[in-house]
C-alpha cells in the first residue's frame, strides 16, 4: 500500500498566499503587470499543479489581493495587495 503526502497546496488559503508571494517577487512590467506566465512557472516550479494555481489565482481574486486584466495575460496588485509587503 502506498501512502501520499498532502500537497502544500491542498489549503486554499495557502496557495493564495504563496501566489502573491511568488507575484510580489516577479519583476513587474509597465503600470505594474505581472505577467500571468512569470507566477504560472514559479507556482509549479514550487510543487503546485495547474488546477491548483487556477483555484489560488481565483482565491486571491475574491479576497482583493490581486486584479487579473480581462486577457487574462497579466495581474496587478489591488491596494489591499500591496499593503501586504508594505
Amino acid at each position: 500500500m502506498k501512502f501520499v503526502e498532502p500537497s502544500i497546496f491542498a489549503d486554499l488559503d495557502v496557495a493564495a498566499r504563496k501566489l502573491v508571494e511568488i507575484a510580489n517577487a516577479v519583476e513587474a512590467g509597465q503600470d505594474g503587470r505581472i505577467f500571468i506566465e512569470l507566477v504560472n512557472g514559479a507556482f509549479l516550479e514550487a510543487g503546485g499543479t495547474p488546477d491548483q494555481f487556477r483555484a489560488a489565482l481565483a482565491r486571491t481574486i475574491a479576497l482583493g489581493w490581486l486584479l487579473r486584466h480581462e486577457s487574462g495575460t497579466y495581474v496587478k496588485f489591488t491596494p489591499t495587495g500591496a499593503e501586504m509587503f508594505a
